[in-house]
């Protein structure tokens, strides 16, 4: 086997789903590696999804059937290639339409503001979806201690994550609970054409709608989005959430749920994730360093 076969990340899953799919996994392109493995297909235009099969599983062959329903009912969403998730090596895998990017820029914040708005105006789907538990992933991964998390650290996020859970519970809602994405902000939105799509929909849940409009502000402030960009994803939508009670409830809420992922990472390894891991809660914890902007770590 070459050095690139055993550099690529859970090679033997994808070759063997891709060829149960009728697609050759020779050319696979890694895109990333983090929550889950993602591969592009090019010739075939495909996208390759690699998921655990714990609860993020489920929810990775669950979006199959959230995603076709959508597109039926006209929202701008990134589509399956292939209608079923497959189950092999204790992983699942799904097949998604490659939009290819070039050297476009993102699609702009107002453009993820209109499908949101579209989206929360859908009626209720055929099919069950969870309910959102806030920060259940953040409890999992400090729950297992561990070592990348030093445990005044792992004290201090446990005692916050609770105290916040606790509050979101007594929140009221402006918009009604309902359908909403989870984990919309704009690095979610790819362009097909002249389209902008919105991809990504593992967390798909009920919760309330509020809870979508929140990342983007969160980003904001951790990433330094310019002030004119979150205006108008606010028009866009039709709501500015900055007014709403609730707002500095589910922006702290997503800055816990933004840890998960490079615990996980610190934890198996990935020196960068632990280091931007270590900067996020040293602004979290010192009220000196508040205004320190957070990093992409890809």
């Amino acid at each position: 086997m070459s050095t690139a076969v055993i550099d690529r990340p859970a090679w033997p899953t994808l070759r063997a789903a891709c060829r149960r799919a009728g697609l050759d996994a020779h050319a696979a392109r890694l895109v990333h590696a983090h929550s889950n493995i993602v591969y592009v297909l090019e010739r075939d235009r495909v996208v390759v999804r690699i998921s655990g099969t714990d609860n993020r599983g489920l929810r990775a062959g669950a979006s199959v059937v959230i995603t076709r329903w959508l597109a039926r009912q006209g929202l701008a969403v990134t589509e399956p290639a292939y209608d079923e998730a497959i189950e092999i090596h204790g992983a699942t895998v799904t097949f998604w339409r490659y939009y290819p990017q070039g050297d476009r820029s993102r699609p702009p914040a107002r453009e993820l503001g209109t499908i949101l708005r579209d989206l929360h105006e859908l009626a209720d789907p055929p099919f069950e979806l969870p309910r959102y538990v806030p920060l259940d992933g953040l409890a999992q991964a400090l729950d297992a201690r561990p070592r990348a998390l030093p445990e005044s650290d792992r004290r201090w996020l446990d005692e916050r994550r609770a105290r916040l859970v606790e509050r979101y519970d007594a929140l009221p809602s402006a918009l009604g609970v309902g359908m909403v994405h989870g984990d919309a902000y704009p690095g979610n939105t790819l362009w097909d054409g002249d389209r902008a799509l919105l991809g990504d929909w593992d967390e798909v849940a009920v919760a309330p709608r509020e809870l979508d409009l929140v990342n983007i502000y969160q980003g904001g402030v951790r990433f330094g989005h310019c002030a004119t960009e979150l205006h108008e994803f606010g028009l866009a939508y039709g709501w500015d959430v900055r007014e709403w009670e609730g707002f500095e409830v589910l922006r702290q809420i997503r800055d816990l749920h933004t840890l998960t992922s490079y615990i996980r990472r610190a934890e198996s390894g990935d020196l960068a994730a632990a280091a931007e891991l270590r900067h996020r809660m040293r602004s979290l914890r010192d009220p000196r360093s508040a205004d320190m902007r957070w990093h992409t770590v890809a």
